[in-house]
């Protein structure tokens, strides 16, 4: 069995998500697999091509978070958080 080594546990969702970049000209939809307030598990069509950093936007709850890749394995990444969450229809 593996270490936890995340200092704030992740809650397991299944929620659609968008990642956004390219100043918002290129999107991708992905499913968000578990959620916490520093970071997120994510699953893709393929990370190939997906820069290291982007706009994560959860569709359920209507929130973006600067999110940066920390890890890539096959169609599943591990991202973390970089400032607190946004409001998505906030201005």
């Amino acid at each position: 069995m593996t270490e936890e080594k995340r200092i704030i546990r992740r809650q397991r969702v299944l929620k659609s998500g968008k990642i956004i970049f390219a100043e918002g000209n290129s999107v991708v939809d992905c499913i968000i697999r578990n959620l916490s307030v520093t970071g997120a598990r994510l699953e893709v069509p393929t990370t190939v091509g997906l820069p290291s950093e982007f706009t994560l936007l959860d569709a359920h709850a209507n929130r973006q978070y600067a999110a940066k890749v920390v890890w890539r394995r096959g169609e599943t990444m591990g991202v973390e958080f970089t400032d607190p969450p946004e409001d998505a229809d906030e201005d």
